[in-house]
């Protein structure tokens, strides 16, 4: 079974994170997670979350550097989920290519119901002192 590399922006603002809610009718629907989508073959990862995140929420980011790597198994295929630190350049993200936005406290991120592969991601960001987001 070949694994799928999906990219995350990890992109703060203050003391906040921004987190999407995946789009009812789309696999694990209604959960929250950090914005971004999957590789394309051939596909530069760093180029692939400038265009998901431009796809999914009209922005245009900065792409930093590598905030964390997850490997996670689901049922039906496996992931290498690779989050970057990311900058907004330009416009203010809005919920095109997703249900719902929210800027959250990264404290508070347990209160969302989030994908198996976001946990470990989750975890790290309650333990990471906020200036060093």
């Amino acid at each position: 079974m070949r694994t799928l590399i999906v990219t995350a922006g990890l992109i703060t603002e203050k003391d906040t994170v921004l987190v999407t809610q995946r789009m009812e009718t789309s696999p694990r629907g209604l959960l929250w997670e950090f914005p971004g989508g999957k590789v394309e073959e051939g596909e530069d990862p760093r180029e692939a979350l400038r265009r998901e995140l431009k796809e999914e929420l009209d922005i245009e980011v900065d792409v930093e550097t590598i905030f964390d790597v997850v490997y996670h198994l689901y049922p039906d295929f496996p992931i290498l989920l690779l989050v970057y630190r990311c900058r907004i350049k330009k416009g203010s993200p809005r919920p095109i290519g997703c249900r719902d936005i929210r800027w959250i406290h990264p404290k508070r991120l347990r209160e969302l119901e989030m994908p198996a592969a976001d946990e470990s991601i989750r975890k790290k960001l309650e333990e990471t002192p906020p200036a060093a987001l």
